[in-house]
């Protein structure tokens, strides 16, 4: 991920060197078996297990051989579940007290975690007529494997986070109850293809050594199908037809000559056809419209990103019958779309799906700092996305389960998956800039199964689009075409990228990226510049660095001292930032809080500024690259802020914290990403109307307001008969003047667009000051652009409290609530009601999450109102009644009832 360059290994292994060593004394846990999992004997199965036992290797002195055969008492040994680090185990377990709390991560012992552990799990078959094999990815580092007693594979074998196994055990498994055993090396991503955390957070001390995918066991017949996917070309501009070729690899796992016969459907389409295959031999089936007329689509069902259309999927399903009888089956979900990501003019990578442009707005992603996978918090961050109005998420490394691929399929989010920087991954193109060491001979072949492996596993998913073979560089020519083989014979048909940077690789050429930062604050005119991380080009990572959580969750995760520091000391180092020198204090932030809004007075007074500097600041980074899109000069592409999430409880870097409670990072990003849009330029004093849907827009009125603090009037104009075509275009209706007879330093901008019917279709406020924020570019580095001189936002202090009157009402149906808020500014002067955030709250006051609210962190006039929806689950109220909080920038805080 960035160049997060500097020194950045050696204060990481610094950190996790001075972690006291020893056993966990303190284990509170009540051993339990692990679950025993039950293998039918149907061929085409494929039964994860349900879990195991697992122990370290420094407490079990028996031979592998008794440890993986049945039976084996694995007393005093602790549970784990079928996708489970070390710790994450260890802390479902209640082993160590909450991780995300103050410093509870840093006394967990890193010395329990530099030798191997066991993972072991027995499962039962009734026969062994059908032929087994274990197929499973995820393991992190390396491992031996072992079945009832016997090695089945070595860790020589079993290496890399990435790669794709399938051991044949047929001649291990007996009927009745199997073991498996996993003897898992620690992990070292400096030293391993495996992942690592860069500067994101605190690493974990195990370094997520354990197993974070499925473990299958398959039964099937003599003959196998496996790599069974589709390919599809559709018809661009017309989208009137598609042809789709199917793809599967038949094997003989026998060693006598076999005669199947392959069938499949897609849609209304099947096919059938006869293959013979010698002993043990592998054979690639292919089905096309040549072949099979039904394989060529007319009015086919277009998957579009969310925004620009539905998400329909397909389904291919294929079996493998010998003699009359089912061999294997397989089954593939995919979606018909077209990708192309050309350079344009300035060298800028420019996405299309389905024949149409689109600016790439999205996120970085981060999984759980411990690699747990829960469907649903997934679900409910990609649904988060589409509430943003983002459409892409990047993932550097840390590539999510099926589950997510198959989550943003069906929400319409596009990802960019890639593999990670700062460590082994690009050790021998790094230099001296970047921890990661060197490639070995024995590193190359991994590379390569790690790719095959995750181009079988991702192309098939419409969401997926790209492929970053670099991160902060790109591969030479020897990793290249290690990745680009690999890729080939996986029939990878979306763009290949050489880097997230502005980097080349040889047979690529440019990337069309940039990594140019900003990773710490900036003003919000910074990124209407066209110049380093402003809005021209594509961006892969950038943000203004530090979002400070609501006060609900900076509660959660911090001790009262931790919390007086936090807006006391600036130049403190924060555990909860990250572990990079460069990162490690709120220096830069704090200055520009003081320096723009005033020092603040109180915890509550420094969190009340930081959700209008993050609100203010996410917003003028989204909408500098929306307006941008569509400019003939230097265009924006694509912009990802870094990052979209946190993987623990953080201060920077998130759109949303760990317990998706949202605040004003959120709520700007929501606002700049509307579908139609008005919205004012840093540089230029412009107002404009961005239209993000595919048709035009007539017959607008644009209206921009300006005030001082109390809300008197200093200026008004209004705009009629404004137009603007679709897919990301905008007009300029009107720019403000230079000056403003009698204006305050800090004042007040409203903008307004209504249609024809007079109905606000968008509204946006400002504040703003006659005196600029001044940006010294010389003096610009790799993560930040130093500011001289602030914005005067200190009027904003001399704002009279304004009360705000709320009512709500909730309605539930089929476990989804919805409340309803109506605000009204009931004060009797002129002045407004800034950013009056509203939160829904349990009896007890807490907030309930995740929610998805219409609009929030709005702004009122006197007389003005606006009603909000709120959309949860019921089970998240756990039977409270629903309540909402009012708070504000100049709004005192209440509570009303919304039963």
């Amino acid at each position: 991920m960035s160049a997060r360059r500097y020194a950045v290994t050696a204060l990481v292994l610094g950190l996790l060197g001075s972690l006291s060593g020893g056993a966990w004394a303190g284990a509170r846990h009540q051993p339990a078996p692990a679950p025993v999992t039950r293998v039918p004997s149907a061929a085409g199965t494929g039964t994860p297990l349900a879990g195991y036992a697992i122990q370290s290797s420094a407490k079990v002195s028996d031979s592998a051989a008794t440890v993986s055969s049945p039976g084996y008492p694995a007393q005093g040994w602790y549970p784990a579940g079928p996708r489970s680090t070390v710790l994450a185990a260890l802390l479902a377990d209640g082993v160590y007290a909450d991780p995300f709390f103050s410093t509870n991560l840093r006394k967990i012992p890193r010395a329990d975690f530099q030798v191997p552990w066991w993972y072991r799990a027995d499962f039962t078959v009734d026969d062994t007529a059908r032929r087994t094999s274990l197929d499973f990815s995820g393991v992190v580092s390396a491992a031996d494997v072992y079945v009832n007693g016997r090695r089945a594979a070595t860790a020589e074998d079993v290496t890399g986070a990435y790669t794709h196994h399938e051991l044949d055990v047929t001649s291990l498994v007996r009927p009745g109850t199997n073991t498996v055993a996993f003897r898992i090396r620690p992990n070292d991503p400096d030293n391993e293809l495996t992942m690592g955390w860069i500067d994101w957070l605190q690493p974990p001390p195990d370094r997520n050594m354990g197993i974070v995918r499925d473990v299958l066991v398959r039964r099937g017949g003599p003959v196998a199908l496996r790599d069974a996917h589709v390919l599809t070309r559709l018809a661009v501009p017309s989208l009137a037809t598609a042809d789709l070729t199917v793809k599967a690899q038949a094997r003989n796992d026998t060693g006598a000559p076999v005669t199947a016969e392959i069938t499949g459907t897609v849609g209304r389409a099947s096919f059938s056809r006869q293959v013979t295959l010698a002993a043990h031999e592998t054979r690639t089936v292919a089905f096309s419209p040549a072949d099979t007329p039904g394989l060529r689509l007319s009015a086919p069902r277009v998957w579009w990103p969310a925004g620009m259309g539905g998400q329909p999927l397909y389904d291919l399903d294929l079996t493998a019958s010998v003699a009359g009888t089912t061999s294997d089956t397989a089954h593939e979900s995919f979606g018909i779309r077209d990708v192309r990501a050309p350079l344009n003019s300035d060298g800028a990578r420019q996405y299309r799906i389905n024949g149409r442009r689109l600016l790439i707005k999205g996120g970085g992603w981060s999984p759980d700092e411990f690699l747990r996978w829960d469907s649903r918090y997934a679900e409910d961050r990609l649904k988060y996305a589409v509430d943003l109005g983002l459409n892409a998420i990047r993932l550097e490394g840390h590539l999510e389960p099926d589950e997510f691929f198959d989550l943003a399929d069906r929400y319409g989010i596009l990802i960019l998956p890639g593999w990670e920087c700062c460590d082994k991954w690009e050790g021998n193109v790094n230099g001296d800039a970047e921890p990661g060491e060197p490639w070995t001979d024995a590193d190359y072949p991994v590379a390569k199964a790690s790719m095959a492996a995750e181009a079988a596993r991702l192309r098939d998913h419409p969401s997926v689009i790209s492929f970053l073979i670099g991160s902060d560089f790109a591969p030479d020519a020897t990793i290249e075409k290690t990745y680009l083989d690999a890729l080939k014979a996986a029939d990878w048909t979306t763009p290949v990228i050489s880097a997230a940077s502005d980097n080349s690789s040889p047979q690529l050429g440019s990337s069309g990226l940039k990594m140019t930062g900003p990773y710490d604050w900036v003003p919000p005119g910074y990124w209407y510049a066209k110049r380093e991380g402003g809005a021209t080009g594509f961006n892969s990572e950038t943000s203004a660095g530090p979002s400070i959580p609501t006060l609900d969750t900076l509660r959660r995760m911090l001790t009262p001292a931790e919390l007086d520091t936090l807006w006391k000391d600036p130049g403190a180092r924060q555990y909860h930032r990250s572990p990079s020198p460069v990162f490690d204090t709120l220096k830069i932030y704090g200055a520009a809080l003081t320096g723009r809004y005033g020092a603040p007075k109180s915890l509550a007074d420094y969190v009340r500024k930081a959700q209008l500097a993050q609100y203010e600041n996410v917003r003028a980074q989204f909408e500098a690259y929306g307006r941008n899109a569509a400019d003939s000069a230097k265009p924006a592409t694509g912009v990802i802020h870094w990052m979209f999430n946190s993987g623990w409880t953080s201060l920077h870097w998130q759109l949303t914290d760990r317990y998706l409670d949202q605040g004003g990072a959120y709520f700007g990003a929501k606002k700049a990403n509307e579908p139609l849009h008005i919205q004012y330029g840093y540089d230029s004093r412009s107002v404009a109307v961005v239209n993000n849907r595919h048709d035009a827009v007539h017959g607008l009125t644009a209206r921009a307001t300006l005030f001082d603090p109390d809300g008197t009037q200093k200026y008004d104009r209004s705009v009629s008969g404004v137009s603007v075509t679709g897919d990301g275009a905008h007009t300029t209706p009107l720019t403000l003047p230079a000056s403003v007879s009698a204006l305050s330093t800090t004042y007040l901008l409203r903008l307004t667009l209504t249609d024809t019917d007079g109905k606000e279709v968008s509204r946006n406020v400002y504040w703003l000051s006659t005196r600029p924020d001044t940006l010294d570019w010389s003096g610009t580095t790799w993560y930040y652009t130093p500011t001289t001189s602030y914005a005067d936002l200190t009027g904003l202090a001399s704002m009279a409290q304004v009360p705000v009157s709320a009512t709500a009402a909730t309605s539930a149906s089929d476990g989804t609530s919805t409340t309803t808020v109506t605000l009204r500014n009931t004060g009797s002067g002129t002045t407004p009601a800034l950013l009056t955030d509203v939160h829904l709250v349990d009896t007890q006051g807490r907030p309930v999450l995740p929610v998805r609210w219409s609009d929030n962190e709005v702004s009122l006039w006197p007389g003005e109102s606006v009603t909000l929806t709120a959309t949860y689950r019921t089970a998240d109220l756990a039977g409270s009644a629903p309540g909402v909080r009012i708070s504000g920038w100049n709004t005192p805080e209440r509570t009303v009832p919304a039963a």
